[in-house]
């Protein structure tokens, strides 16, 4: 019985390796991939090369699964006959087959996926070796089976929906908190909002005329709780630039009252109404810069944005003790109603 049991056992066992083997190496994620090769481990480098071109390690696997599946069972089964005899043959291939099935499928697939990321660092040093061994083998199937499998579209490791998805699960789950799962999906709703969505409306505009001195605007210039002013000709769509409010006070203090506000503006930025919440970020890195202006397709001013405007989108809305109103968007419809109420009311009968 020894003759027979050492072959079956090696059959279960090689079927076993490869089936656990191929269904671990399936089961890792390649983000949990990458990540375990960033720690710079040898068994973890292994592993990623084999994830990133499938294609040859699993055809190995799969070749020496088949090899151990059917070449292993003609030679268990003719052991078999010769040590049971031909009456006991059938029964015996009955039962080859259910372990084959239980011991060398089920079983090893199962605890391949349930143990995939230490199983796969296990084996991926093992089947990297195999695959180069195996190397004309793979590469003449690959050949047979290229007319199928050529034209394979690679699909990418993630998406934004799953990364949504995982945050929604991290948060359920407690692994990450609640804040931090919000902010995930804010940070993705940057590049869906644009400088129009998030900018104050030329209606709530703080401004002040080139022309005007600083005495002549002293008082408004003390009562704005805005560190940058803008400055305008006499039209609101003729914008000169920026001024700093502190260098306004700093000008009244030093008693250059007669100065005109036009020599103390800095040059100003102009965006597109349509521009995205991203490419704005970038922008006011890039230029230093934390105030824009916001112009429409017909070149005026729509309005200003800053960037505490865009942070705001990552980080819900910013409030100090000088700000008086919290959404200056809705403030500007509410201001626009008004108007409109107010011409309404002035129109003959």
């Amino acid at each position: 019985m020894l003759e027979l049991t050492i072959p079956l056992l090696i059959v279960l066992l090689s079927s076993a390796l490869c089936s656990g083997s191929e269904a671990a190496l399936f089961s890792v994620s390649m983000v949990k991939v990458r990540q375990l090769a960033e720690s710079n481990r040898g068994a973890a480098a292994a592993l990623l090369k084999i994830r990133e071109r499938m294609g040859r390690p699993i055809a190995t696997i799969v070749i020496l699964n088949n090899v151990a599946n059917i070449v292993g069972s003609i030679v268990v089964g003719g052991i078999a006959a010769r040590v049971l005899g031909d009456t006991w043959l059938g029964i015996f291939s009955g039962a080859l087959t259910f372990m084959v099935i239980i011991f060398g499928e089920i079983i090893p697939k199962t605890l391949g996926e349930r143990y995939a990321e230490s199983l796969a660092l296990i084996v991926a040093r093992p089947v990297l070796g195999l695959t180069y061994l195996m190397t004309p083998i793979v590469w003449a199937v690959e050949k047979l089976t290229s007319p199928v499998t050529s034209g394979r579209v690679m699909t990418p490791t993630t998406n934004e929906a799953e990364i949504r998805l995982l945050a929604n699960i991290g948060r359920l789950e407690g692994i990450i908190e609640d804040e931090e799962s919000e902010m995930i999906h804010r940070v993705f709703s940057l590049n869906d909002v644009t400088a129009g969505d998030i900018m104050t409306p030329r209606v709530a505009m703080t401004y002040l005329r080139g022309h005007e001195t600083l005495s002549q605007a002293k008082s408004r210039i003390i009562e704005s709780t805005h560190s940058r002013i803008i400055i305008t000709d006499q039209n609101i769509d003729d914008v000169m630039g920026i001024a700093l409010k502190n260098e306004l006070l700093t000008a009244l203090i030093d008693q250059e009252e007669d100065s005109m506000l036009m020599k103390l503006t800095r040059e100003v930025l102009f965006v597109p109404e349509n521009v995205r919440g991203d490419k704005l970020l970038q922008i006011f890195r890039r230029s230093k810069q934390h105030l824009a202006v916001v112009v429409d397709e017909f070149g005026g001013v729509a309005g200003v944005v800053t960037l505490e405007d865009v942070l705001e989108t990552l980080t819900g809305e910013i409030v100090d003790e000088t700000d008086e109103t919290t959404d200056l968007q809705a403030e500007a419809k509410r201001r626009n109603k008004s108007l409109l109420a107010k011409v309404v009311s002035k129109e003959p009968d």
